[in-house]
């Protein structure tokens, strides 16, 4: 025998139920009980209904009328017309009733719990009814058969007497039978509810009465999904789940049954099937004794929105017999439910998660039981912290399992998210905590990442500047996609980007190849500070903002995403060379907050300098000297003069082939040398500012301050001549110019140098750079790198190099 029950959405039209005879039809000669709920949304309209009566609100006649017309509208669409008048004087009865029911209640302007419940569970009455002559099933009225009494605020199923009834109706059931769930009856015989989603509950009670093979609950999802899908795009359905994590998915929000359905079908050990009415084929999900065997430690996340975090919290609580006993019976009185209990092992607190509608009845209950040694100061403070959630992770393979718990923590915490209250069972199958409601998407994806996904880790990235290193990072991002996901289990999703005037952000993610043309077409106006704003608004697990701009309004944001728990790449050495203690902030907050903080392209482009430089600072060797020629632009500008190829004309082709800054004053002033010279210096341990760099400037004072660049490349010809006797000079000694950077003593100095073969820099060619390090370590013989140090394609390899490092490190 089976017990199939059928929701809400499941017998919520003419269609729907035509799948479930489809359904019970593929079953043949094995015999079947069917539960069956209310139509889809009617309990929802006949408690609303009651309670527009009882306040005196006339419309509820209308509203009587409108789900009255919704069930005759079905019959006429499930039956021809003969069948149909039959059917509807098979149902007269229980319309006839609810319309004095609510006639009744609204004359009298009150509604009893008995009255409530009469008129909720008419929809179960009338839907049963219909279904089951449209399927030719025996029809069995619930009231009859299972018995409650009123017990602690609620409807309790007497289970014993409840079995006994049923028992003996086993032995008379034909090949299909069908019964209405939600509804019972009490000792008097009175109409009573079994709670929401008491039609579950009705079908695991038939269930192990009947002492059936399955029960399978029919509904609108394939079965429990790892989390919730509509936070989690990527949760996917659980195969197998033992009863214990059945349940405790069930009490942490996930709606897929009834937490109570669960005991009757546990007790008798009778498997749970959860099946998708509109999809049949699917496998859905198993719940019995056993969990399957090799499954993952953590089999599902589930979560409640809308709770009230209490918090009770005195010295005088310490070491008091029946505090706790006093706290939970005065919130039984007034009917709270606690979700989640939290109590500090020093007994000075105790924390305790209840539903935000009643979270104030509750603090009036505690504070009046309490007053005593409120008074006293014996308790000092009752909390009361609104708009939080819980997430719980389940899995029967959590225990004894060690590493979980830190696993948990470490997913949420390097993502901001602060826990407010923790609680484990004995039975280590639930880790459950309270964090801000805010926070929730982005921790049941980081946690569900960490768990479900670790195969792959996955970086949202927010991009500023799409011009030409911009570009270039989208192509690595779109080009490297897949082989990073194969070699490096990793999956970089793009979720943003600005220009200078508009923006586009999806939490989807965006196509790196055409993103440029949608932000062109689609893109919403707005400032970087409103970038920012989007971007610590949409609160995404795992961000990364990466700067590809030379702008110091954007790299003004940088403190305020790092303390949103975001991390920064960036090519913009604005920041890192602003301030000494600008620049320390930035690393100390990024540190604290457990994100990363890498601008590797500031120096060098594509070289790895910084972080040779961090590896021996780290490993406890102190760089003593630096000399550096760290300008590829400038570089490349003393390589390419000649007789027949001027400064000037060096100049403006440094500019056209993108070697140069759009403004190559900047790179000809020494201001950008001195940027990556001071970066340098503070990484390697010296806490200097710009003033304390000597700078010579490329050409002198006078001619980088013409008003244009026009003017300037006009003036700068005049140096023609004097660049070239100097460089005919410096042939004839066999000595070149080059413009470099030291680090010595702790001072600091940018200017021109010649130098002979004998020296590194002399056979430096085209842009490329060289740093040379000596340390205590390497004291005899520096440290050399050396390579190419200017060029977009270099730089956004370097860009895209440290967004990797995001991810590994």
């Amino acid at each position: 025998m089976r017990v199939l029950k059928f929701g809400g959405t499941s017998v919520g039209s003419a269609e729907a139920i035509a799948r479930v005879k489809d359904i019970v039809a593929s079953l043949k000669d094995e015999a079947v009980v069917i539960v069956v709920s209310a139509l889809g949304g009617v309990t929802d309209r006949l408690i609303r209904m009651a309670n527009m009566a009882c306040e005196g609100d006339e419309a509820c006649i209308s509203e009587l009328q409108l789900i009255i017309n919704t069930h005759e509208e079905l019959i006429n669409n499930l039956f021809e017309s003969e069948n149909a008048a039959e059917v509807r004087a098979l149902v007269s009865s229980e319309i006839e009733e609810l319309d004095t029911l609510v006639k009744g209640v609204f004359l009298i302007r009150e509604l009893s719990r008995k009255s409530l419940d009469r008129i909720s569970g008419m929809g179960e009455r009338l839907s049963s009814r219909i279904i089951a002559s449209y399927l030719g099933a025996n029809w069995y009225d619930s009231r009859n058969y299972i018995k409650t009494s009123f017990e602690f605020g609620r409807n309790q199923v007497v289970y014993e007497k409840s079995e006994q009834l049923l028992s003996k109706l086993k032995g008379s059931l034909g090949r299909l039978s069908l019964f209405p769930g939600f509804i019972s009856s009490n000792g008097k015989g009175e109409s009573t509810t079994l709670g929401r989603g008491g039609s579950d509950y009705t079908a695991s009670l038939l269930a192990a009465a009947f002492d059936a093979d399955v029960l399978e609950i029919w509904t609108d999802v394939d079965g429990f999904m790892t989390a919730d899908p509509k936070v989690i795009s990527r949760a996917y359905c659980i195969d197998h789940l033992s009863y214990s994590e059945a349940m405790e998915l069930s009490h942490f929000g996930a709606k897929v049954i009834y937490p109570p359905t669960i005991i009757p079908a546990y007790r008798n050990k009778i498997p749970i099937r959860i099946k998708n009415t509109f999809n049949p084929s699917a496998k859905g999900t198993l719940i019995s004794e056993q969990s399957e065997s090799g499954a993952r430690q953590i089999k599902g996340i589930s979560s409640i929105k809308d709770v009230t975090l209490i918090t009770v919290q005195g010295i005088g609580m310490v070491g008091v017999p029946g505090i706790s006993m006093r706290l939970f019976s005065c919130l039984a009185r007034v009917e709270v439910n606690v979700v989640l209990i939290s109590q500090a092992s020093s007994e000075n607190s105790i924390s305790m998660v209840i539903d935000s509608s009643r979270s104030d009845v509750a603090v009036r209950a505690i504070r009046e039981e309490f007053k005593p040694e409120l008074d006293k100061k014996q308790i000092s403070r009752i909390m009361q912290e609104d708009e939080m959630a819980v997430i719980a992770i389940v899995g029967e393979k959590m225990k004894q399992t060690t590493g979980i718990a830190g696993q948990l923590f470490n997913s949420v915490g390097k993502n901001g998210v602060n826990i407010y209250a923790i609680a484990q069972g004995g039975s280590e199958i639930n880790i459950s905590f309270v964090i801000k409601e805010k926070d929730l998407r982005k921790a049941l994806n980081a946690i569900h990442e960490a768990f479900f996904l670790s195969q792959y880790q996955r970086l949202n990235l927010f991009l500023a500047g799409k011009g030409t290193v911009g570009s270039k990072v989208l192509d690595k991002i779109s080009t490297q996609a897949q082989k990073l996901m194969a070699d490096n289990r990793l999956r970089i999703r793009l979720v943003g980007i600005a220009g200078s005037r508009s923006m586009i952000l999806n939490r989807e993610g965006l196509y790196p190849d055409t993103v440029i043309q949608q932000l062109e077409k689609e893109g919403v106006p707005g400032c970087i500070n409103d970038f920012k704003n989007k971007i610590i608004e949409m609160n995404v697990a795992n961000s990364v903002f990466v700067d590809c701009t030379a702008s110091e309004e954007v790299a003004d944001i940088y403190l305020q995403l790092l303390e949103a728990n975001i991390s920064v790449v960036t090519a913009n050495k604005i920041a890192s060379s602003s301030s000494y203690q600008h620049y320390s902030r930035l690393k100390r907050t990024a540190a604290e907050k457990g994100v990363k903080f890498y601008f590797e392209t500031n120096v060098g482009a594509g070289l790895p300098v910084i972080s040779p430089i961090n590896d021996l600072v780290r490993s406890g060797d102190r760089i003593v000297r630096l000399q550096a020629v760290l300008s590829g632009t400038l570089n490349y500008i003393v390589n390419e003069m000649s007789e027949i190829k001027p400064l000037s004309e060096v100049i403006l082709e440094a500019k056209q082939k993108g070697y140069s800054e759009p403004d190559p004053r900047i790179d000809l002033s020494g201001t950008d040398v001195v940027r990556k010279l001071l970066i340098l210096a503070r990484e390697s341990g010296y806490k200097l500012e710009q003033e304390d760099v000597e700078v010579e400037p490329f050409v002198p004072v006078e001619y980088l301050s013409q008003p244009s660049l026009e003017d300037f490349m006009e003036k700068v010809k005049e140096l023609d001549e004097l660049f070239e006797d100097r460089r005919q000079r410096l042939y004839l000694e066999g000595k070149r110019l080059r413009y470099a950077a030291s680090l010595e003593d702790g001072k600091a100095k940018v200017g021109m140098v010649e130098v002979d073969k004998t020296h590194p820099f002399y056979e430096l060619e085209g842009s490329n750079n060289i740093i040379l390090i000596w340390s205590e370590n390497y004291n005899l013989h520096p440290m050399q790198i050396k390579g190419y140090g200017a060029g977009a394609d270099v730089t956004a390899s370097g860009v895209f190099a440290d967004i990797i490092k995001v991810a590994n490190v």
